[in-house]
């Protein structure tokens, strides 16, 4: 993980930014090398322009802004979680659906804002710290592994979004399916088919790395279930298992909704021929609306900020929110795409375009583990 990290706070870059900046001269001034084309030249410094930019945000931004804010979030989800197996004790019924709510909604931001966040590096600025909450968001809360996640995350999706074969894929693609089952039923197995898909992904693997993601996938599924039977008071092993099964689930399906949303169905890219990248991520991401529930369990950058978040990846939640303004005015000076439609329109689109978009998408050749 500790390869791929770019610090943005201390204005190191990584490696492909180093590449695409050995050219400019140590006083921020571009020169165009011999033999390139002026054209092509322009469209690398439009990135090398925004990156300043956005750098010089978060250089002029507090600890709570770039790493505080997305942390609280996490620790509130955690303290939701006693008073929720305390509420599903209850006999009442009243009580009892609150309890299966702020656990559900808990397990979200756990799950999903938390796993990726980690992924990225973007909870801790040491490397050390970043590959311990990678495997505690990943491999305990989320049932992943944090490496095949990373690799399918990181290297794939970021690194060749929306390129065809590499990084056009979502998580979930399932096209023998119909449509409403696909986008209504289907995803309420997500709790069951992750850590199948997890089991799966570690072949191959040191048997070391094996051992520690089936241990800690296994811890985090029993922590859950001994709760359930020793503090909420199950009875019934199966009824404890409904349970989990039930909370993790509770948003699983706008989950998959914004994993398709914001990438398929946009251009995409032969890996022969791909453009720069300010190119790429402008006319192959789309952000969705701010939503009050989305914003806060799946994070900024999945929902209203996912062209911020693709453009730079290791920024957190609350800082690709802040940069917001700078990008898409940036954007829309250099006439680039800034792509924005609402959750309601992407939904009747794939709802009527099923065949198109998801039967006859090109083929995929890696899994994306965490979106």
């Amino acid at each position: 993980m500790q390869n791929v990290q770019e610090d943005w706070t201390g204005g190191r870059i990584g490696e492909t930014k180093r590449r695409e900046s050995s050219n400019c001269s140590d006083d921020g001034e571009k020169g165009e090398p011999a033999g390139r084309d002026g054209e092509e030249w322009d469209r690398e410094t439009l990135m090398m322009e925004l990156t300043r930019m956005v750098q010089r945000v978060v250089r002029e931004s507090s600890w709570w802004e770039r790493r505080g804010m997305d942390c609280s979030i996490l620790a509130a989800a955690f303290v939701c979680l006693p008073p929720a197996f305390l509420l599903l004790s209850s006999s009442q019924i009243l009580a009892f659906s609150a309890g299966m709510l702020l656990m559900g909604v808990a397990h979200a931001v756990i799950t999903v804002k938390g796993t990726h966040l980690s992924s990225h590096g973007a909870l801790s600025e040491s490397p050390a710290w970043g590959r311990f909450w990678a495997v505690f968001f990943i491999e305990i809360c989320g049932s992943f592994s944090a490496r095949a996640g990373i690799q399918g995350h990181i290297k794939m999706h970021h690194a060749h979004t929306n390129v065809i074969g590499l990084g056009d894929s979502s998580v979930w693609k399932l096209p023998f399916l119909p449509r409403t089952i696909y986008l209504f039923i289907a995803p309420l197995a997500v709790p069951i088919i992750t850590p199948l898909v997890a089991l799966a992904q570690l072949r191959g693997h040191p048997l070391a790395h094996i051992m520690r993601t089936i241990v800690m996938i296994t811890l985090g599924l029993y922590s859950q279930y001994w709760l359930l039977i020793n503090v909420s008071g199950f009875k019934s092993p199966c009824g404890a298992l409904l349970c989990m099964v039930l909370c993790r689930a509770m948003l699983s399906v706008p989950y998959i909704h914004v994993n398709i949303f914001q990438h398929v169905g946009l251009p995409m890219f032969s890996p022969t021929r791909r453009p720069k990248r300010i190119y790429q991520m402008t006319h192959g991401v789309l952000n969705l609306p701010r939503n009050p529930l989305l914003d806060w369990t799946f994070g900024h950058s999945l929902i209203n900020c996912h062209v911020e978040h693709h453009l730079f990846p290791f920024l957190s939640d609350n800082m690709c929110l802040k940069v917001k303004p700078v990008v898409s005015k940036y954007l829309s000076e250099k006439q680039l795409p800034y792509q924005e439609d609402s959750y309601l329109s992407r939904l009747n689109l794939f709802f009527h375009k099923y065949q198109e978009l998801m039967v006859l998408a090109p083929p995929i050749t890696e899994l994306v583990g965490v979106q």
